[in-house]
């Protein structure tokens, strides 16, 4: 049988735009995200420079400039706090896909953020020496390793017990958050150690102006080794390809986000106060441009751009770590077989319950490392980290286009969703609505309105 949209007749009644996203193959709800969060952003900064006239406000730890929205020192902050989000819903999207849900993951980030604290703070301090080098990195395994026995522990249960995943994490949910809540008694444990807080970003948590192009430029260069050998590939396995122009198009837009983003991101500049510290820290007179009589930043200052911060590399490694996992590897394939049908995959011989605990290990590592990264930002270990982050997760990974009915899901597409949603924050705290409520109802109607979208797209493509 003819697959009609692929008949020659039906191409000659395409659109144009039609005709060019069946060149390039461009993921047309690729486009529809992009499309949503350009439109947020762009009104978000119409809103702020248009109608509201404010020198500053604050947003958590960081001050975000009023005078618009798009400023490199607002979009570097929104990448940051995107970056744990991020992780958490390239984890979701497996989950999801395979017809689970995974309520837990806010309290797992909780509960490990709670016990590197004490480890660094109770136990590795006192038995290594404050600062010793080893400690961070000891922290980190450690957290990576928690999250994951947690994930597995959950895992078990709904493969081997036949206990539903919601019932499995809804208990975990709250099991997690009491357990972190009496290991410290309620307390706050700080300050953790001075390397292991680079990892959630700051003035000294980036890569600087020099790094971050070396990072770009490296970038690039794999953008187009990925062009070159995807078309290679295409032709060794006798796939039709695409025309030239159509690879380089898409390359071509790839490569100027990465050297845009990069210079937006060396474009803001340290705080006067780091780099006074810095000069402090070297021995070396301070310049004009950072002394506080002086209100502009010139030559010397200039230079001190932040770059991507250490969040926003973790967050683009776990990505692309993720993305190779889901599409060039077994488990990915079973992944997706699992999700788009679970008893064919069983007779098909998948061990589906093995898969099951696979998938709830990894979704518990990804929170480890959010931990990591959210205790670090903060520098200490709190009750309240991680509180209702497994709704903004689950949020970013349905908004990004991942089906809830199960079998289809893209990575992108969750960092993409939680880009979305971290502006939406971003933009409301930013035009004065910041009490989380008002953040709550607005996530809250774009979840629903994404999954009506996904229904209604699903039953287009039928």
């Amino acid at each position: 049988m003819t697959d009609k949209p692929n008949t020659p007749t039906s191409h000659s009644q395409e659109s144009g735009f039609g005709r060019f996203l069946r060149t390039t193959e461009i993921d047309p709800r690729l486009l529809g995200m992009i499309g949503a969060l350009l439109l947020i952003w762009f009104a978000f900064e119409a809103y702020s420079v248009i109608i509201l006239d404010r020198p500053s406000l604050l947003l958590g730890a960081a001050q975000v400039e009023a005078n618009g929205f798009l400023t490199p020192r607002n979009l570097w902050n929104l990448s940051v706090q995107t970056a744990y989000i991020g992780i958490m819903a390239t984890g979701m999207v497996l989950v999801i896909i395979t017809r689970n849900i995974d309520l837990s993951v806010g309290s797992i980030m909780g509960m490990v953020g709670m016990y590197m604290g004490l480890l660094q703070v109770e136990w590795l301090t006192p038995a290594m020496g404050l600062g010793h080098p080893s400690i961070w990195i000891l922290t980190v395994i450690f957290g990576v390793l928690m999250g994951a026995l947690i994930g597995a522990l959950q895992g078990g249960m709904i493969a081997y017990l036949g206990i539903p995943s919601f019932i499995v994490t809804l208990g975990g949910l709250l099991v997690w958050r009491g357990a972190a809540f009496l290991v410290a008694g309620g307390k706050t444990i700080a300050p953790l150690d001075e390397t292991f807080a680079l990892i959630g970003g700051g003035s000294f948590g980036a890569l600087g102006p020099t790094g971050s192009w070396i990072f770009g430029g490296i970038a690039s260069l794999f953008v187009v080794w990925a062009v070159l050998n995807g078309r290679k590939s295409r032709k060794l396995h006798g796939f039709a390809l695409r025309p030239v122009w159509a690879e380089w198009f898409v390359g071509g837009i790839i490569i100027g986000a990465i050297l845009g983003t990069t210079a937006l991101f060396n474009a803001y500049i340290w705080p006067r106060g780091n780099i006074q510290k810095y000069y402090q820290s070297i021995g070396q007179d301070l310049p004009a441009c950072a002394q506080d009589n002086d209100t502009i930043y010139t030559d010397v200052c200039a230079s001190f751009g932040h770059g991507f911060a250490y969040p926003v590399l973790i967050m683009i490694v776990v990505a692309i770590l993720m993305t190779i996992l889901m599409t060039r590897t077994r488990f990915g394939r079973y992944v997706f077989a699992i999700g788009g049908n679970p008893e064919a995959a069983t007779l098909s011989g998948i061990n589906t319950r093995a898969m099951t605990v696979k998938i709830f290990t990894l979704m518990g590592a990804l929170a480890g490392i959010a931990a990591v990264i959210g205790s670090a930002r903060q520098n200490s270990a709190t009750n309240a980290m991680g509180n209702l982050d497994e709704l903004y997760v689950i949020a970013a990974a349905v908004v990004g286009g991942t089906s809830l009915a199960g079998g289809v899901g893209t990575i992108y597409g969750a960092i993409i969703g939680a880009l979305i949603l971290t502006s939406l924050q971003t933009g409301m705290v930013l035009i004065g609505f910041g009490d989380g409520s008002y953040q709550r109802i607005v996530i809250g109607i774009a979840l629903v309105v994404a999954v009506w979208l996904d229904i209604v797209y699903r039953k287009r493509i039928k």
